[in-house]
């Protein structure tokens, strides 16, 4: 989805949200928009799914530091759903072990670098990059 097209459908998401009066995913959605378009103003803007991606996992981390039913820790959880619905499909565990396998078969010398460097790209944002080394680590042992 290109820039233009995320703004486009986050701002329709907010007019949804205000009808609705869905104040804390309008909140979200307000903060979502203000980071895209602080990207493409910026001197090295990044993809608009690596933002939602690096917000996504800010707020993941962000949870440790409440206690379960802390009203911040409730508040993150609302947050980080919002952000999911913009997030592109998950991945298994077993389609990043096929993505290894395959890969691994089409190198000469597979190694960890080698593996790292092809998968990485195809499960950014889809799959914990820490779960997708061990796996990795495991298909090379």
């Amino acid at each position: 989805m290109s820039t233009e097209k995320m703004i486009d459908t986050i701002n329709q998401d907010i007019k949804t949200a205000m009808k609705a009066k869905e104040k804390e995913k309008l909140q979200a959605l307000r903060y979502i928009k203000a980071m895209l378009m602080e990207n493409s103003t910026s001197k090295n803007p990044t993809s608009e799914m690596d933002v939602i991606i690096k917000h996504h996992k800010k707020l993941k981390d962000g949870l440790t530091n409440y206690p379960a039913e802390h009203p911040m820790a409730v508040q993150t959880k609302e947050e980080i759903k919002v952000v999911e619905t913009y997030l592109p499909q998950p991945l298994t565990e077993q389609e990043v072990i096929d993505l290894i396998t395959q890969i691994k078969s089409g190198l000469e010398k597979p190694n960890m670098g080698a593996i790292m460097k092809e998968l990485q790209p195809q499960v950014k944002g889809r799959f914990d990059g820490k779960k997708a080394r061990d796996l990795v680590k495991a298909a090379l042992a």
